[in-house]
């Protein structure tokens, strides 16, 4: 799970390929690469640029609650340089990025205090450098902030052949956050002449311009309505649906070697599904089969429009204490078992937020995600694939203590799909983390979970008969 309070580091390649983890494909896939991303102070404006392998157009919006101010781009691949993300600097206090759905990536800004974008633009190749895109936010009001929070995005697309540098100033400046690094030589000043600068509210620009990504969507009111019971068909497969905690600008958790826990998420569903599949008993779908961002809602549509008769999401946290260890299994209640599980469920809920998803439209049940808990038969489902899910995995390793536990997670909302989720052990425990970047381990758990749901379906055509 997310962090929030942590600083995020990168998980280089290398590292993902010799843990045997799924590497995004978005670099090789992507025609438009972003190559690095640099933070300084200017004046009274904090500059954050973007240095990409081509022209490419962006939109830029804020969202409030908290202060976010989010950048969209066509799909592009991530190569940054082997080196922290910027840190706090001015406005900014940090920022995270990934693929937010097909054909568009993401970078949402956290800002430490309201900011307005004050300048957007496109910088084309010039001194060694290549196409950059820059962004300047500067201080503003709450109230100002809050006007502006949601609105139609700021449009940039279009660029202008940088010019001759202007004259060196008298003085020399000292070095900033945004000096290049050591092979290259500095930027063209930015002045009038050597850049466009272009910020277009309203409609998309004409044709001739790069196209901009579509601004944020205004999601439809999430109803559940009860579905019609399904005719029976002997020899039908049940529909399991997999559910890859995290992904895309949404890293979840961070382990203590740096690894993201959308990543081991992501390989352990593969596992799960091959092995469920290759019993031949099950039809096995995941709600994302590549490092992208699924909002929490669109997971349980999906489960639903699969018709699926179990649903099983897949994490991995992270917690203060480090000696805490071990795999737990959690079902939906009203209550939380215990406060770690309230605190769980309740940083698990904020990750649309935390993707830089805007929920001002939305109405309150929306919002809160408040679903029918009544039908009860489905919750007591849960309960028992729980149960017998605890039961194989205390077969393969070390549990949790208490390891069956309760909390109002938003993936676990569907009123007529049992469902669980499924905590693999803590990133923050150094034999945890080494163990969940094993193929092997994975591989022992996914084990067992095939057994609980294999068993589970059992029950039930037992139970039936009687």
């Amino acid at each position: 799970m997310l962090n929030i309070v942590r600083g995020f580091r990168r998980t280089p390649a290398s590292l993902i390929l010799v843990l045997g983890l799924s590497l995004p494909a978005t670099v090789e896939a992507a025609k438009t690469v972003v190559t690095d991303v640099r933070v300084g102070v200017q004046g009274a404006a904090t500059r954050i640029v973007f240095e990409v392998t081509k022209q490419v157009g962006f939109n830029v919006f804020t969202l409030k609650d908290p202060y976010r101010v989010v950048v969209d781009l066509p799909e592009v691949g991530w190569r940054l340089p082997p080196r922290p993300l910027p840190s706090a600097t001015g406005v900014f206090r940090k920022l995270r990025y990934g693929l937010f759905k097909p054909g568009n990536s993401r970078v949402v800004l956290d800002v430490r205090t309201p900011a307005a974008i004050s300048k957007a633009f496109i910088l084309v190749p010039g001194d060694n450098q290549g196409y950059r895109l820059v962004l300047d936010l500067t201080p503003t009001t709450h109230q100002a902030f809050v006007r502006d929070a949601g609105k139609t995005p700021v449009r940039v697309a279009m660029v202008q052949q940088a010019s001759k540098p202007a004259p060196k100033p008298e003085t020399s400046p000292g070095p900033t956050a945004l000096a290049p690094p050591a092979n290259k030589t500095s930027p063209t000043p930015i002045t009038p002449k050597a850049q466009k600068k272009v910020l277009i509210k309203g409609p998309a620009p004409a044709s001739g311009s790069v196209s901009p990504v579509s601004a944020p969507e205004q999601a439809s009111p999430f109803r559940l309505a009860p579905r019609k019971p399904e005719p029976k068909h002997r020899g039908k497969k049940h529909v399991v649906i997999i559910d890859p905690g995290h992904g895309g600008v949404d890293p979840g958790a961070i382990g203590i070697s740096g690894i993201y826990e959308k990543h081991i998420t992501l390989s352990m569903a593969r596992e799960l599904k091959r092995q469920l599949q290759k019993t031949g008993r099950f039809k096995v779908l995941l709600t994302h089969d590549r490092d992208i961002f699924v909002r929490l809602r669109d997971r349980v549509r999906m489960a639903r429009d699969a018709k699926a008769t179990l649903f099983i999401s897949i994490h991995a946290d992270t917690v203060r204490n480090r000696a805490i260890k071990g795999p737990a299994v959690y079902t939906l209640s009203e209550k939380s078992s215990d406060r770690e599980a309230q605190e769980l469920a309740d940083k698990e809920n904020k990750v649309d937020l935390i993707a830089g998803v805007d929920l001002t439209h939305e109405t309150p049940e929306v919002t809160n995600i408040l679903i029918d808990l009544a039908q009860r038969e489905s919750m007591n489902q849960s309960a028992r694939f729980a149960t017998m899910m605890i039961k194989e995995l205390k077969r393969k390793t070390k549990v949790l203590r208490n390891t069956h536990r309760f909390a109002g997670f938003a993936v676990l909302k569907a009123p007529d799909i049992p469902s669980v989720l499924l905590e693999m052990g803590f990133l923050s425990n150094p034999d945890d983390e080494r163990a969940l970047r094993s193929s092997r381990y994975r591989a022992r758990l996914a084990s067992a979970v095939t057994k609980a749901v294999s068993d589970y379906f059992v029950r039930i055509k037992e139970a039936t008969r009687k």
